[in-house]
């Protein structure tokens, strides 16, 4: 119950606070996109079986690869991309973090 509470309060609470303490002028838009960063999820849909609470993301699925985690934070360091690059890198966060609470878990 904990790994699910940290898991997706990164998903869906952390941007809002992203949005409302650094983007106060376009705080909606900004928290939209933040929360359209758990798209990259897609790439479970090819995964057997398509959820598995006990599996790592980071490396398993193709959007979770280190490759794609390169390009996520290279998008951090134009002005155009950076808001996109953010919530990509905060989706790597909350599945790095859910790797780590499940590494701890079956210790």
């Amino acid at each position: 119950m904990f790994r699910e509470l940290i898991h997706y309060g990164i998903h869906f609470i952390v941007p809002v606070l992203i949005g409302v303490l650094f983007f106060k002028q376009n705080r909606v838009k900004v928290i939209l996109i933040l929360w359209a960063g758990i798209l990259i999820d897609i790439d479970h849909l090819w995964a057997n079986p398509i959820f598995d609470s006990n599996r790592c993301s980071i490396d398993y699925h193709p959007l979770h690869s280190y490759w794609a985690i390169a390009v996520y934070l290279s998008l951090l360091s134009l002005r155009k991309t950076r808001v996109l690059g953010i919530a990509l890198v905060l989706h790597i966060i909350a599945d790095v973090t859910d790797c780590y609470l499940l590494f701890l878990q079956s210790k």
